[in-house]
């Protein structure tokens, strides 16, 4: 499928990955600016967008400005968290999560990318993980889990989301991209570096609680 076209567009992907992870970062720095009582609103509005991101998936592509709005968007909502760990753990924690989360990923994605191996088989164990997490992050509103019971919850998120690098970047490589794919390939990477990030981060400032 897509054979004249299976890997052409992939750098073109990486590139627009990279540029919503720095956007993400504008938005994050704006944060700052943003009223406290604005970010659930936003937060909603992330999810709308991203329930919309699945729904033009099955119909058409989305379009970058789309993308790029959406990354912006959530790189606010990444702010309160950011800005909670970097005061009660310490701006060195989030800097190490970020590294952390750079290495994981640019070696999954090399891996994915070198291996003769399709991992396109995983999509369904990775959602049923993901459906189960989301389950779990629910509950937790309600019912705060203990910081035992979320070290595990976010080491599990970190083997999610680790396996959704795989799976994407695995995905391109076997079935190909067009071109107008990808601003949505570029965001289910973006998605799964966020999520990677913030699974780190929690991780590491849980255990600096501890010391």
């Amino acid at each position: 499928m897509y054979t004249q076209t299976s890997t052409e567009y992939m750098p073109s992907v990486l590139r627009t990955f990279a540029l919503s992870l720095a956007i993400a970062f504008l938005g994050t720095m704006a944060g700052v600016y943003v009223p406290p009582s604005l970010f659930l609103p936003l937060a909603i509005l992330e999810f709308v967008m991203i329930l919309a991101a699945v729904f033009f998936r099955r119909k058409k592509a989305i379009s970058y400005s789309f993308l790029y709005i959406f990354t912006f968007i959530s790189g606010i909502t990444l702010y309160p968290i950011v800005a909670y760990y970097a005061a009660t753990a310490g701006a060195n924690v989030v800097i190490m999560a970020f590294a952390t989360t750079t290495v994981v990923f640019g070696g999954i994605s090399i891996y994915a990318a070198k291996s003769k191996r399709n991992f396109s088989f995983l999509g369904g164990f990775l959602l049923a993980a993901l459906l189960a997490m989301v389950a779990i992050g629910l509950f937790n509103m309600f019912s705060p889990l203990s910081s035992t019971a979320m070290l595990a919850y976010s080491f599990i998120g970190v083997l999610v989301f680790s396996g959704y690098v795989l799976f994407d970047i695995s995905r391109m490589k076997h079935h190909g991209v067009r071109a107008e794919d990808v601003p949505l390939m570029a965001l289910s990477l973006y998605l799964d570096f966020i999520n990677l990030f913030v699974s780190i981060l929690r991780i590491f400032g849980i255990l600096n609680s501890r010391d």
